[in-house]
């Protein structure tokens, strides 16, 4: 019997071990939307040749098996992963992992994958004790070169980067260090009993900028604090896919959020809600064209809520809850140039749109959380991080606390 046979049987038997003595249901643990890389950042980064990456990702629900996802969706050629492991990571700040949850991960039953240009792999499940809110390294060696074509710009994560094979090495030997994630988008985890996910879907505020470095304090990462401290809710996931610089009618920061809908939202394993917190960045990089005309800011806000109408059928149509979440302000920011009441007012506009009632299945009010009371067109002060346009981790943490846990209980 030739070795590709009995990789095939190695396999199917290791399969049939994991099902059938209980059933999987597979739920999103961690997620990070794709993005193209730009001429400049590939120049910027030497080829990844011989290379391990060492990615540090934290995960919302916990479970007895583990799959993880890679993505060459805007690469350039194929990428090549001759290995690949996971394993707790000792330390956020570090690359150092508990060396005796080493786990090497199969595709196919073989230990390389090559994903084709445009295309999307996923990992064979594995035994594995994932703890929720804990931090998993996720390990993987690049033989052949390839340039970072698909990433996530905005990580507020540490990555690390270093010469040859070393995905099991206790600590990377010489790594450098980035803040990126390159190639990584998802972390499933399986479970005897189905998980119900949070899919949090926005622009820089969902994606936590101007959140700690590694300190997993986006508000995406408190709403899942806030739902494991709940026994109603302890099962539910939050899957974070926010994009910096995201705009719903167009691309940059990433494909716009009509575009990437279906993939980051609807695809997602064990998705039943979406939070869908868009629409800054399109009014922005409209106010900053200047001399714009009351008639061209009022048709924006009606693409806008097109969008929006949109991306809520598309939820529904697969019996996913939309729930809107108001624009956050933008008083004081780069985005507030002399037209600032104009486009503060058109905010508001489609801040109320969100906010009727027969648009949304749910409504959370992330305005009313962050706005000074004395002028309504800033963030609180204690919410700013300076930028007047992102909120501060304390800002991010009125975000979560806006969200009723009720909304999510057992059903």
């Amino acid at each position: 019997m030739n070795k590709a046979i009995l990789a095939v049987l190695a396999f199917a038997l290791t399969a049939g071990a994991q099902t059938n003595s209980q059933r999987l249901y597979w739920a999103g643990s961690w997620t990070a939307s794709p993005m193209p890389s730009t001429d400049w950042q590939q120049q910027s980064y030497t080829e990844f040749r011989d290379v391990t990456l060492r990615q540090i990702v934290h995960l919302s629900s916990g479970g007895s098996y583990v799959r993880v996802r890679f993505s060459n969706v805007f690469g350039d050629g194929p990428l090549w992963i001759t290995s690949a492991h996971i394993a707790r990571a000792v330390s956020a700040p570090a690359s150092a992992i508990d060396a005796a949850t080493d786990t090497a991960l199969a595709f196919g039953g073989q230990p390389d994958v090559m994903i084709p240009q445009g295309a999307a792999y996923l990992s064979d499940p594995v035994k594995f004790e994932a703890a929720a809110d804990s931090d998993l390294a996720v390990s993987f060696h690049i033989d052949a070169p390839a340039y970072p074509g698909t990433y996530h710009d905005d990580a507020n994560q540490t990555m690390y980067v270093a010469h040859g094979d070393q995905v099991a090495a206790p600590q990377l030997h010489d790594a450098a260090t980035m803040d990126h994630w390159y190639w990584l988008t998802g972390v499933d985890v399986g479970t005897p009993a189905p998980d119900r996910c949070i899919v949090a879907f926005g622009d820089s505020i969902t994606d936590g900028w101007r959140s700690d470095i590694n300190g997993n304090n986006r508000w995406p990462d408190d709403l899942s604090s806030r739902l494991r401290s709940n026994a109603a809710t302890r099962s539910v996931c939050v899957l974070n896919e926010g994009i910096s610089g995201n705009r719903i009618l167009m691309n940059g920061g990433g494909p716009s959020a009509l575009a990437r809908f279906d993939r980051d939202v609807l695809s997602q394993p064990g998705v039943r809600y979406v939070i869908i917190l868009e629409g800054i960045n399109d009014l922005g990089n409209l106010a900053q064209q200047g001399n714009v005309s009351a008639a061209d800011l009022h048709f924006l806000v009606q693409q806008l809520i097109s969008a929006d109408r949109q991306m809520i059928a598309d939820a529904r149509a697969l019996g996913i809850q939309a729930i809107g979440a108001t624009l956050t302000p933008f008083g004081g920011s780069d985005y507030y140039t002399s037209q600032g009441t104009e486009f503060d007012a058109a905010r508001q506009e489609l801040n109320d749109w969100i906010r009727a009632p027969g648009h949304f299945d749910k409504v959370v009010d992330f305005d009313k959380a962050t706005r000074d009371p004395s002028d309504p067109t800033r963030f609180l002060p204690a919410c700013d991080s300076g930028d007047h346009l992102h909120p501060n981790p304390a800002g991010y943490r009125a975000m979560a606390n806006a969200i009723p846990l009720e909304w999510f209980a057992s059903e």
